[in-house]
């Protein structure tokens, strides 16, 4: 059985293109929008890339940027000036 890794962000126009990215880059991604939060769930493994969120946005983006809108994460953290990743190891 596999775990799901998840994000939550606060909702605003920056992780509505966060989470653009993130339902691009995971095809297995499942987004439950709330009225003030988005979390996405993606099985095994969730992949954020600096990339794919540059171009959503139109402009330079350090990853580093996400932890202003983070609410919440879940998996095992592995991140990189290019990909922020979340997993659960078996």
């Amino acid at each position: 059985m596999t775990s799901n890794a998840f994000i939550a962000f606060q909702k605003n126009e920056e992780t509505r293109c966060i989470v653009e990215a993130i339902v691009d880059d995971n095809p297995d991604a499942v987004v439950v929008d709330q009225p003030a939060m988005v979390k996405v769930d993606v099985p095994g493994r969730l992949v954020i890339k600096r990339a794919t969120v540059e171009e959503k946005m139109g402009r330079d983006f350090d990853l580093q940027e996400l932890q202003l809108h983070l609410i919440t994460i879940s998996g095992h953290l592995d991140e990189s000036d290019d990909e922020f990743v979340l997993s659960w190891q078996s």
